[in-house]
């Protein structure tokens, strides 16, 4: 998409709605669109439009002239630098609210489709504090603010925390993150503080070279930490030095990982991953189940949500005990594994290979029998071949990632026809895209939008497809 720079102010913009990412949008008098950062609709400011694109101006707001109703005082003092939680400002009844209206207007105007039956988003109780897997990263330049760069007293350079939005080198050194229970902010500032009292070189992106690279910080619903640091270099003094100190101070940490990264990136799924102490895994327990979450591990990060999610799931699905299930994308079995008790088998599929031996190992500590899985990219191993080994499905649940399904997926779903289709989506997006191509073949019955990600835009949505062959109200 073309894009040039500007500096073009645009005084007293009303905000009428907000976009696919978040941002409030505003027309002017000669109805230029304006997407603006940092406001709620509402909300009447005068801008600086800094970016052109195709269509719209890219802005931030300089002045409010009028603040809205549905605008509240963020909590966070990294609000609108860090990039973490764009909608702290928005009131958590208007978050639903707009969240749902998005989901809407994707299945109406992309798929052109609507449900028989609406149902209220699902919230949650508490806004904050409610992730499960934080990552931060080490900077030995860490991004600066204008006063700190004016002020002529020597600053700490060293930072540990997240990237600056379209600032891949820089980093925004955290205090105090509103989204991980305690201790995940006592642990990140003690290590920071030992690291930097210990003389510990913070990483540099640029040069690519440093000892500190990044920290993971996962927990469970029980109380169980995981700690993971990623150093760049193998300085086993000072790598023993840090990882005691951790374990000696903070017995919440059951398990102390670690590894050696001295690629190009930051992933994980690459890497030799280093026990210290404890367990190399955490376990969180969902119902009458429990699984043990690794290091790379896909677990939902909203842990309270994720067990109404898949209660959904459950209820939109109808289970009969004689029926056959397929839970595409399955990740960890966390779907598929909380569904086999309700009927004959359910089989599984995942393209990344240590998720599929995490949802067998997790099938194997709960005792259940009939549930399979196997490793495949869904485009290629959902075939005519795979039908013929599991029998077609009665039931299929399909939780893909952000793309949606790819249009084979869909056409062999269509082809084997399921009576039922139980769709999880992160992007309604692409869902809607998916629905249309099977709106010919399938009645839309109900859909709900369920909140995981408080403070975000995004959300995430479950619909329930009956085969217009088998549902008696067609």
């Amino acid at each position: 998409m073309s894009k040039k720079r500007v500096n073009k102010i645009e005084q007293g913009l009303k905000v009428i709605d907000i976009n696919a990412k978040g941002m409030g949008v505003a027309k002017s008098q000669e109805g230029a669109v304006y997407f603006i950062k940092n406001v709620v609709p509402g909300d009447v400011v005068n801008v600086r439009a800094y970016k052109k694109r195709r269509g719209y101006f890219e802005a931030e707001p300089l002045e409010w002239i009028q603040t809205s109703k549905d605008r509240t005082d963020p909590p966070c003092e990294h609000f609108g630098v860090c990039g973490g939680c764009k909608w702290q400002h928005l009131s958590y009844e208007a978050q639903l609210s707009f969240k749902e209206k998005g989901v809407l207007h994707n299945l109406q105007h992309i798929g052109k489709v609507q449900a028989r039956e609406v149902i209220p988003i699902l919230g949650v109780d508490d806004p904050y504090f409610y992730r499960n897997k934080m990552e931060f990263s080490f900077s030995n330049k860490r991004w600066l603010t204008s006063e700190e760069i004016e002020q002529e007293n020597q600053i700490e350079r060293n930072g540990l925390g997240f990237h600056k939005p379209q600032m891949w080198d820089k980093i925004v050194d955290v205090n105090k993150c509103h989204l991980q229970a305690n201790p995940s902010n006592e642990i990140r500032n003690a290590i920071k503080k030992f690291a930097l009292k210990n003389k510990m070189e913070f990483y540099d992106s640029r040069a690519q070279q440093g000892f500190l690279r990044t920290l993971m910080i996962r927990n469970t619903l029980a109380g169980e930490f995981m700690v993971l640091i990623q150093f760049f270099e193998e300085r086993k003094n000072e790598i023993e030095l840090l990882l005691n100190y951790v374990r000696e101070h903070f017995p919440q940490v059951s398990s102390l990982l670690y590894c050696i990264n001295s690629k190009g990136n930051d992933s994980l799924y690459d890497q030799e991953i280093h026990c210290f102490s404890g367990n190399n895994y955490i376990t969180e327990y969902l119902g009458d189940l429990q699984f043990r979450i690794t290091a790379k591990s896909f677990y939902q990060t909203n842990p309270k949500q994720a067990g109404l999610l898949y209660a959904l799931a459950k209820d939109f699905a109808q289970l009969k005990k004689e029926d056959t299930v397929y839970d595409l994308y399955t990740g960890t079995g966390t779907i598929a594994l909380s569904l086999a008790k309700d009927c004959k088998k359910i089989i599984g599929v995942e393209s990344v290979a240590e998720a599929i031996g995490a949802a067998n190992k997790n099938a194997q500590i709960n005792g259940i029998k009939n549930a399979s899985f196997e490793v495949g990219d869904m485009k290629e191993c959902f075939n005519d071949s795979f039908i013929s080994r599991h029998g077609k499905p009665d039931v299929v649940i399909t939780d893909p990632p952000r793309d949606g399904m790819h249009k084979d997926v869909v056409a062999q779903l269509l082809k084997i026809a399921p009576k039922r289709i139980v769709y999880i989506s992160c992007n309604s997006a692409t869902q809607a895209r998916d629905l249309e191509l099977m709106k010919e073949s399938y009645n839309f019955i109900k859909s709900q939008a369920v909140d995981m990600f408080p403070q975000t835009h995004h959300v995430e949505n479950v619909v329930l497809l009956q085969s217009k062959t088998t549902d008696e109200h067609a």
